[in-house]
């Protein structure tokens, strides 16, 4: 029974009279090869009869592919329709984001220019305040190198004034000295 299965899905499968016709021829070799009795017994009616039997199986077999190709046609074209609906739907998304990209590049595109302009205004701010701070600094400048000349002044003033009472004092000190040694060698 299960070769009979076989040849029943081999002439199923075959694609065309030909090839439907060498399964048969090899289906009977076989038989013929298992049991070579039976070639001796075999009659023109059975094979006439297995040659009916045979026919109306592959006239079946024909038309149940031809319903399957037409079901499978029917498929094809119900995907295509899917795949062209699908496919306008993808063609207006990607237009409303090519749309909303170039609403974001004109926003951005404004805020840069935005910026650039608060740059250049506080470019402008700060170099102001360089400008001042400068200046500021150039005048501080000032007031230190006089502060340091009068400090010059007074620090010479007061080198003079301590050499002035140095001399004073190591002066008096010699005066001192002098008049102990002379005191001393006098006393002698």
């Amino acid at each position: 029974m299960t070769q009979v299965l076989d040849l029943y899905d081999r002439l199923s499968s075959a694609t065309d009279d030909r090839t439907r016709a060498r399964v048969i021829a090899d289906a009977f070799a076989e038989l013929e090869q298992r049991y070579p009795q039976l070639s001796d017994i075999a009659t023109q009616a059975s094979l006439k009869e297995s040659e009916l039997k045979l026919t109306k199986e592959i006239e079946q077999v024909r038309a149940e592919i031809k319903e399957t190709e037409l079901k499978l046609t029917k498929e094809i074209e119900q995907v295509r329709a899917e795949i062209k609906e699908t496919e306008l739907k993808l063609t207006k998304e990607i237009e409303q984001v090519r749309a909303e990209i170039k609403e974001t590049e004109l926003k951005l595109t404004k805020e840069i220019e935005q910026v650039r302009a608060e740059i250049k205004e506080t470019e402008l701010k700060l170099t102001k305040e360089i400008e001042q701070v400068r200046a500021e600094i150039k005048e501080t400048e000032l007031k230190l190198t006089k502060e340091i000349e009068q400090v010059r002044t007074t620090l010479e003033r007061s080198r003079a004034n301590i050499l002035i009472w140095s001399f004073g004092f190591w002066f008096t000190q010699m005066v001192a000295l002098a008049g102990i040694l002379w005191r001393l060698t006098s006393a002698h």
